[in-house]
């Protein structure tokens, strides 16, 4: 299990948390998320054997969320 650590600009208000919680833990993969609406940190728990950091970034921001590292 790796822990990535993220931040999302959009994950600071109710709506955007929400469907980013949801897109996380409907990926196969991710075991746990946590945001922190203050900042938009997000710490992702997932098998890097089924999903890389990259790959994770990637799946955010195909939904139209900005993700830096």
């Amino acid at each position: 299990m790796q822990t990535t650590t993220l931040y999302v600009k959009e994950a600071t208000s109710e709506g955007p948390i929400a469907n980013l919680e949801s897109i996380l833990l409907k990926t196969e993969g991710v075991e746990r998320a946590i945001i922190d609406v203050d900042d938009g940190e997000i710490k992702v728990d997932h098998s890097e054997d089924t999903l890389s950091s990259d790959q994770l970034v990637t799946l955010i921001e195909q939904y139209g969320l900005n993700v830096t590292k």
